[in-house]
């Protein structure tokens, strides 16, 4: 039976064959450290932390985004006296909102939301 530092050792062996250099593992004498490697052409500290806040930023945006186009697919699909109209006038206002958040993304929200939001409202004034 292996040691935890064998299993360690194991464990690294396997990350850098999988993984390559993506990774820099360090074996402490209490257990092992695993950090993303950094690549040679970004510069330490300030570069990273742009990064990781833009990252930060675009994930925030996106769940705002999934949780506006939710509640509009649930006020479309649950509000007994919502109109067609009012309907039509929350999917546009819906997409405008997406589209100002991610402006270059107009594909991806005709892809993604325009079919659902047409299938609720087919389904909900039983249009067709």
């Amino acid at each position: 039976m292996q040691g935890w530092q064998g299993i360690g050792r194991s464990i690294a062996r396997s990350i850098a064959r999988n993984w390559g250099n993506a990774f820099d593992i360090q074996l402490t004498g209490s257990g092992m450290e695993v950090h993303r490697a950094r690549r040679s052409c970004e510069e330490p500290g300030e570069e990273s932390g742009r990064e990781h806040d833009e990252r930060m930023d675009e994930a925030r945006k996106l769940r705002r985004l999934q949780v506006m186009m939710s509640m509009v697919m649930s006020v479309i699909s649950q509000d007994p006296d919502l109109t067609l109209e009012e309907a039509a006038e929350m999917s546009a206002n819906a997409r405008r909102a997406a589209l100002s958040m991610f402006p270059d993304k107009e594909l991806a929200y005709d892809i993604l939301y325009r079919p659902r939001l047409q299938r609720l409202m087919n389904e909900r004034f039983r249009l067709q």
